[in-house]
């Protein structure tokens, strides 16, 4: 029986892929209503704005529990569940500062949690579906610091904060696709 935590290495790509789905299925659902709701802050966009990161930490930890065999991405790993947990308390204190002070929050944990991703995918390689984690690391980077910087401009939004999630998802879906390929043609 497939589990979402597998604890062998054959088990490793399944697991991921199973993951990435649900990542992908929930960064849809969380950037449609995130987008509806980003002309303010308000409790609906604060919440959700604050489960974003705390499902990333609950999604890395079950990450972390099928990939034990493979030390390289599961110190990633850990890294992105420290992070995504600050970034949670950070949120829960930013949305009550405003607009600008989440973009801020949310470029720096864009950032730094897409160069652990860059990384993990780069480590991950060999699995099979990892080049667009890599490519999702390296978008996520540039997009954060964009997000830092409109947070400075008098138009600052949340519309582009949807779009980025639904984008990371669009990349997980590749991914989970890529590795269901890869696995058929082991």
């Amino acid at each position: 029986m497939d589990t979402l935590v597998g604890t062998t290495p054959t088990s490793a790509p399944t697991a991921l892929r199973k993951l990435y789905l649900l990542r992908f299925a929930f960064a849809a659902v969380w950037a449609a209503l995130l987008f509806a709701t980003a002309d303010s802050l308000g409790p609906l966009s604060a919440t959700l704005l604050v489960i974003y990161p705390l499902f990333d930490v609950a999604c890395a930890v079950v990450d972390v529990r099928s990939a034990r065999t493979n030390d390289g991405p599961v110190r990633g790993l850990y890294l992105n569940i420290a992070l995504s947990t600050l970034t949670t308390v950070g949120l829960a204190v930013a949305v009550t500062s405003g607009i600008p002070a989440v973009l801020r929050v949310w470029g720096a944990w864009a950032v730094t949690a897409g160069l652990v991703q860059l990384v993990v995918g780069a480590l991950r390689r060999r699995l099979g579906g990892q080049w667009a984690m890599i490519a999702s690391g390296g978008i996520s980077t540039l997009a954060g610091a964009s997000f830092v910087a409109q947070a400075g401009k008098g138009d600052a939004s949340l519309a582009n904060l949807a779009g980025y999630a639904f984008l990371g998802g669009i990349f997980f879906l590749v991914s989970a696709l890529r590795l269901n390929r890869a696995a058929k043609d082991a």
